[in-house]
This record gives structure tokens, sequence and C-alpha cells, in this order.
């Protein structure tokens, strides 16, 4: 069975066997209650974790069910309510960080680079819902398998038309780097996601620049936070986070299924409102 999104009494939740966890992506309704609801789902289904992304209000509700925070993007809620994310492990294996010397160590690196301008000769564009099918390419040659249906051009079709912008770099009409702003509207804040680049074209700064045009837009689009979830082992993508001026908040352990594996994932937020890198 695939991973599906539900609606579970007014919150949205993700959940299946690909990353063996259940999601809670957007909480509506009474906190304990999804908090129950939830844990019996992941319970009944069988998997190992549970994550939800709550607001702080929300928070000694999650605990009081056992949930810890990993992690937080503060002022994630229309630039004032603070964002946590809290982790319910139903297996003690699922516990235990995968490579945690380098999750450290890229965590290291990252924190002790400081802000740097963007390259400027490498021309970023919005992508079109003409451009699924290239870019659905892209991601099926960088990533075996995702969280999320990428590899489908209808999907990224779909997702263009809600709350997701996608940008790319295009060399000789294919897209060679691509990333997205997923955008909740509600929050008025923005996860900067998505981000791969053609291995025959990596290195030259690809991904910083696209994450500075989509600053740029969300700026343009009043979206005062934005945020990242990326792979903790990761030296490229901790970096360039790093390198706009980001600040860490915290590691989800074991979290995310990525080609095959399950890896710990950090996050990175900034808030756009408080002045901009160079660049």
């Amino acid at each position: 069975m695939s991973d599906q999104i539900i609606e579970m009494g007014g919150s949205l939740i993700h959940h299946g066997p690909a990353s063996d966890r259940a999601y809670l992506l957007k909480l509506g309704g009474e906190a304990a209650e999804i908090a129950c609801r939830l844990e019996g789902l992941a319970r009944r289904e069988g998997y190992s974790k549970i994550i939800a992304k709550v607001p702080e209000e929300a928070h000694p509700c999650f605990a009081q069910a056992g949930f810890r925070a990993e992690g937080s993007v503060p002022r994630y809620y229309r630039g004032e309510v603070d964002l946590f994310f809290m982790a319910k492990y139903l297996s003690p294996d699922r516990r235990q960080a995968g490579e945690p010397e380098k999750v450290a160590q890229v965590l290291a690196a990252a924190r002790s680079r400081g802000p740097e301008p963007a390259p400027e000769d490498l021309p970023c564009r919005r992508a079109a819902p003409q451009d699924a099918e290239a870019m659905a390419a892209l991601y099926r040659r960088v990533f075996d398998s995702y969280p999320f249906p990428i590899h489908d051009p209808d999907y990224l079709r779909r997702t263009m038309e809600e709350n997701v912008v996608y940008f790319g770099i295009w060399r000789g009409g294919a897209p060679v780097a691509l990333a997205s702003a997923e955008i909740d509207l509600g929050a008025k804040s923005a996860e900067m996601t998505d981000f791969a680049t053609d291995p025959q074209h990596r290195g030259g700064g690809k991904a910083t620049a696209l994450l500075a045009t989509m600053e740029k837009e969300m700026r343009r689009r009043a979206i005062p936070t934005v945020y990242t979830i990326a792979r903790a082992v990761s030296f490229g993508m901790n970096l360039t986070f790093a390198k706009r001026g980001y600040l860490y908040g915290g590691t989800l352990t074991r979290n995310t299924q990525i080609s095959g594996s399950l890896e710990c994932m950090n996050i990175w937020y900034k808030h756009l409102d408080e002045g901009a890198v160079c660049g």
C-alpha cells in the first residue's frame, strides 16, 4: 500500500510504509484527541514513528501524550507563534540515529559557516505546468524514492495549482537543478524543499542560487518565515542553508525515507523580515 494523505478530525495526516510513520502535517480540532487518534492510527498500521507539526499551545497536550520535541521553528505561524515537531517512537530501534558521527560532523561544519552571497550568474526561473515532464525526469534521476510523488508529472502540475512554487535552472531547454517553496497560506510560512541537481551538473552554487531566488519570491508574497528539513548527512544542503543565514532548529531522528533508507533530518529556519544575506 502506498503512502496517503488523509483528514482526521479536521487535521491533515500523511502516513504510509515508505517512511514507516504517521505524520501530522496540520493540526485541526482538539489537540489531546488528535494525539490519541494519531497514535491509534500508527499502532494499527504498525508504524515505528509518529511525527507531529503543532503550534506552541498544543505542545503540552502532545507532551502529556508521550511526545517529545525534536525541533522547532520560531514564529512559524503568521510571524508570531512557534511551531514544534513532536515525536513519539513505537519501536526502540527507530530512536537510534544512523551515522551519528557524520550527522554531528555535518552540523558542526554548517554551524561554523557565516552568511555568504549567492552566485549572480545563474539565472533561475519559475517552473510552469509544461515543464512538469522534464522536472519529473530529473527527480527520477536524482532520487530512487522520495516521501512525496515528485517523480509524477501530474503531481507536480497539481501542486503548482495549489500551494507549491517550483523554480529551476535550465540548460539547453532541460532543467539541471530544481527546488520548491511549499507555502502554508494560513500560517504565512513556507518550506524550502525538493532540491535536486543533475549529477552531471553539480557544483557552482546552483542550490544556493535557487534558494536566494525563492527567498525573494517569498518576500514579494509577504511570507515572513521560511524553513527546510534537510538530510542530516548532506554537507551540501546543510551548508547551503547555513550560508544563507538560516538557523538550526533541531534534528529529527530517522525521520524520512529517501532513496531507500530512513534518514535523520535537520531543521533550518530564517525570518525574512529580519534582513537578508547580500545577494
